[in-house]
């Protein structure tokens, strides 16, 4: 196994757990492709990048990275791992847990109208 390959994943799993998430395979798979406009990847890609055994083309990179909150060279390269300039980090109420946190990215990444259908049943659902 390459030693720059284990390098990244270990970045990648760092920078998940900053991020709030698991670092496992399931949950890189889901989060990078609610985000990812391209092609989706398989979920043994996910695991690959997670486990050292290759790491994703820069445009993956580019979207792992803006997802994580952190500069893609850093990602791919190491270094000062330093949070982009004036991105806040999102604080996440102690009940949000990796799912809950899941279920929003999915969300977010629907088009505004399926969004404010979503919101509708959702205050429908706390009315009752």
């Amino acid at each position: 196994m390459s030693n720059e390959r284990q390098e990244f994943s270990r970045r990648l799993a760092e920078a998940m757990q900053a991020a709030g998430y698991e670092p496992r395979p399931a949950v890189l798979f889901r989060l990078f492709n609610a985000h990812y406009r391209g092609r989706s990847v398989t979920f043994q890609s996910a695991s690959r990048w997670l486990g050292g055994r290759s790491m994703p083309e820069q445009d993956k990179l580019q979207v792992l990275a803006a997802v994580l909150g952190v500069e893609p060279h850093a990602l791919r390269f190491g270094g000062t791992g330093k949070r982009r300039v004036a991105e806040s980090r999102a604080v996440w109420p102690s009940a949000a847990g990796a799912r809950e946190r899941q279920v929003i990215d999915a969300f977010l990444a629907l088009p505004v109208k399926q969004r404010e259908l979503i919101g509708e049943l959702v205050r429908a659902l706390v009315k009752r």
